[in-house]
């Protein structure tokens, strides 16, 4: 069975953070592991607080891992300070780790801030130069290429950008844009629309991380980027056309974490 690591925040609602990541990979066919960045105190609304670990402790949980299961990609999400970064590049460098996708997390959906200016720095300078595929949304994309974002023109121009300043892949996502949800694959000068209609879902909690999760258990799976990340959009838009709701603000996880249970429930029948 091929492998997935996920290098993330806690979320002890569930819908996102390690727990939707690990779902994902369970329900996309790959055994999944986790190295966890931070404790987060957080549900569908907002996050109330965030325990980062100890850079020590991180290092540990990779080693293990490593040295045990070699995951076959490595998905990183939340890593909210400077120094956590640096021990995430250096045990991944030092054990040739392949198949990285990284998921820039920011902030949450509700708004409240997940990572450090300092982080920010640290992300662009030590991690995105390892990444396979990076996947921001428009802001966080905004951020890294220091562009304003308005237009599918502007998206093509900041995906270029921050493939050259980084040497990785990119995919924007345009959730946050309003002319549909319609994402860019840009890889190396090529660009590749992934078209999608908007499903009228408030229950958007965990969506990059479910998202991002999914495209790193194609890749493990030996698929290529486009068909990786065409079979992950097609699963996330699945989940929330499922229109599941388990709280005010829910989550896609969810969704394709109950539509899983229907399915085998009826594979046994």
């Amino acid at each position: 069975m091929r492998t997935a690591l996920t290098i993330a925040g806690s979320d002890c609602s569930g819908g996102a953070g390690i727990q939707a990541d690990l779902k994902t990979m369970i329900v996309n066919g790959v055994y999944g592991m986790s190295a966890i960045t931070a404790l987060t105190a957080q549900n569908t609304i907002g996050v109330a607080g965030i325990s980062e670990v100890t850079p020590e402790f991180l290092r540990q949980q990779l080693d293990m891992i490593f040295e045990d299961i070699r995951p076959d990609a490595v998905k990183i999400g939340m890593v909210p300070g400077a120094a956590l970064i640096a021990v995430i590049a250096d045990r991944l460098e030092a054990y040739g780790a392949e198949r990285i996708v990284i998921d820039p997390v920011m902030a949450a959906t509700s708004g409240s801030s997940l990572m450090e200016s300092e982080a920010v720095t640290a992300l662009r300078q030590r991690l995105l130069p390892l990444a396979t595929l990076v996947t921001p949304n428009i802001p966080e994309a905004e951020m890294l290429a220091g562009l304003r974002i308005l237009t599918e023109e502007d998206m093509e121009r900041a995906a270029g950008r921050i493939c050259e300043d980084h040497g990785c892949a990119v995919l924007l996502k345009g959730g946050h844009s309003a002319n549909g949800a319609n994402d860019l694959l840009y890889d190396k000068g090529s660009a590749v629309w992934f078209r999608g209609e908007r499903i009228a879902n408030p229950n958007t909690h965990g969506t990059g991380c479910t998202l991002s999760s999914a495209i790193a258990a194609n890749l493990a799976k030996g698929f290529g980027l486009e068909e990786a990340v065409g079979r992950a959009k097609e699963y996330i838009s699945g989940a929330l056309a499922a229109m599941l709701d388990l709280g005010r603000g829910s989550g896609p996880m969810n969704h394709a974490f109950d539509l899983q249970g229907r399915f085998m429930e009826e594979a046994e029948r």
